[in-house]
């Protein structure tokens, strides 16, 4: 099987790309980051890993409709893809500028719609294929100082729940991943309003980032094997999934009061 995983030089991707290659994959790496991306390569070439690195920007349209001659010149085909790639962006609506906005959407979003339509017509020629987008717990409940982010994530869920129901009985299967608190670089590679706060935002991100990648990568290929819809990771993940069913405003009013009550203090999306 061939693999195209975005946002592979770091965090989930990585995870993901080195275990899938642990499996016997054939993996197609996609990312910005050029020397993350070796750095990936280098682990899974260690594996005995067939392995293609590409310096691609997800939010790049004529990048992302290069990408699959490329992998189908490295590989042959392609059979699952991974759109995983993803930033952060710490501030208030307010704060936020429109550039800055437009930077996150465009990599969280139109990086998963470009990935989706790019690789569909290739995945539709495969016996069995799947596409995995990765939203987040913030695309669940609305979290505040990351307005662009949940926007990014919630919408990366209805495009994948749609997604699904349209493909639902052929031979492509999509799964959403809604992560919580896990062990990446997303906080500290994050763009931020306040330099200064920085180093706060990663201590608090670092006290509920408990789960590892690799926990997260083994979570996302046994929902893809099982052909899940939807997959949650992380139990604060769980819990607010099911609080917010039961009380969607609830919800939101005991979050604005524990970040009031924090002095308004910046939370840290999970990737």
């Amino acid at each position: 099987m061939v693999a195209v995983v975005t946002g592979a030089a770091s965090g989930i991707g990585r995870a993901t790309a080195e275990l899938l290659v642990r499996r016997g994959c054939a993996v197609a790496l996609v990312d910005v980051d050029a020397a993350g991306l070796e750095a990936t390569a280098e682990t899974c070439r260690q594996a005995s890993g067939r392995v293609s690195v590409h310096a691609v920007d997800v939010a790049d349209r004529p990048q992302m409709e290069a990408l699959p001659a490329a992998v189908v010149a490295a590989h042959g085909h392609v059979d699952l893809l991974f759109n995983n790639a993803g930033v952060a962006l710490d501030g208030t609506i307010e704060e936020l500028s429109l550039d800055d906005i437009r930077w996150l959407v465009d990599i969280n979003l139109w990086g998963v719609i470009l990935g989706t339509k790019v690789f569909l017509p290739l995945l539709r020629q495969r016996p069995r294929a799947h596409i995995v987008n990765v939203s987040s717990l913030f695309g669940i409940v609305g979290m505040p100082r990351n307005g662009p982010y949940c926007a990014s994530k919630f919408a990366v869920r209805g495009w994948s729940e749609s997604l699904w129901t349209e493909l639902h009985g052929s031979s492509i299967g999509v799964t959403c991943v809604h992560p919580g608190g896990i062990r990446t670089n997303i906080v500290r590679n994050a763009r931020v309003i306040d330099a200064a706060a920085h180093p706060s935002l990663m201590q608090e991100f670092e006290k509920v980032a408990r789960t590892s990648p690799e926990h997260a990568a083994a979570r996302i290929l046994g929902a893809v094997e099982r052909n899940r819809m939807r997959l949650r990771i992380c139990p604060e993940t769980v819990v607010l999934d099911w609080l917010k069913r039961l009380l969607p405003t609830g919800v939101q009013t005991l979050i604005a009061r524990m970040a009031r009550a924090a002095a308004a203090g910046p939370l840290s999306p999970p990737p």
